[in-house]
């Protein structure tokens, strides 16, 4: 059996995975069949719906990659509705605070971790097969990922860390460039020092850190700084770059002949 995604991060392995802003099962499968760790299906800017996520959440699975939804708000329904379609985590935008944090937490655990609300008839309780273990099953399966998006929350990092069954804390860039003062310069040195920094504190109590890629150089500097949760790039962009290429090569050929 492969170790699933939330032990790697626990002993320490770095992932990788991707962003899905483009609604399609198929899509999905096909990045997943490439190998990569995880996909995060993003319902804060791509136009999922809940029932092409749950499909999509089943590409991921056939394909070897697991499946996060990127919720559009830390809101109690839109957490549960994500978890309901099997998804094996939830990634919660612009969290500030420990406040926050607990709220988020609240929501995507049962008690005692928490108080989401209880169904064992959606897919993720195998449609009612194991209605009495599935909320001890879900509170042990399920990740919990957070995203600092700036330099609030980077301040309130020692409380946020203290929030039981957090799984990953992310730390955007972009976001956090643009609070810095120096919007989209991710990467220089104050905001790789912050990563560094954050990565330090986060993994002092057996979280893991998370950040954005954007190529491949920043995927080493991120690893560097202690990152293991790296997203690299967006599906939409992958697609788009990769046919400007062979584009660009063919007209060059062709301008050859001329």
């Amino acid at each position: 059996m492969h170790k699933s995604l939330k032990e790697q991060l626990k002993e320490g392995e770095v992932v990788l995975g991707t962003w899905c802003t483009i609604p399609s099962s198929s899509l999905v499968d096909a990045i997943g069949s490439s190998g990569i760790d995880f996909v995060i299906l993003d319902g804060e800017h791509g136009p999922f719906d809940y029932q092409i996520a749950e499909d999509c959440v089943r590409a991921a699975e056939v394909s070897g990659a697991t499946p996060i939804i990127r919720v559009p708000a830390n809101e109690p329904a839109l957490i549960l509705k994500a978890f309901d379609t099997g998804a094996i985590g939830i990634q919660v935008p612009h969290v500030s605070n420990g406040q926050q944090a607990r709220e988020v937490v609240r929501s995507a655990k049962y008690a005692p971790l928490g108080e989401r609300g209880y169904t064992p008839m959606t897919r993720a309780g195998k449609y009612g097969r194991d209605a009495q273990g599935h909320a001890k099953r879900s509170n042990d399966k399920t990740m919990v990922v957070i995203n600092i998006e700036g330099i609030e929350g980077i301040n309130h990092l020692e409380e946020i860390i203290e929030v039981p069954a957090l799984d990953v804390i992310f730390i955007g860039p972009y976001d956090l460039s643009q609070s810095l003062g120096i919007p989209g310069e991710v990467e220089h040195p104050k905001i790789i020092k912050k990563i560094k920094e954050s990565a330090e504190i986060i993994r002092s109590k057996n979280i893991a850190c998370g950040s954005y890629a954007g190529n491949e150089r920043f995927v080493d500097i991120l690893i560097d700084c202690g990152v293991q949760y790296i997203t690299y790039d967006v599906d939409s962009d992958m697609i788009r770059r990769a046919y400007e290429q062979v584009l660009s090569k063919m007209n060059k050929r062709q301008g050859a002949f001329k």
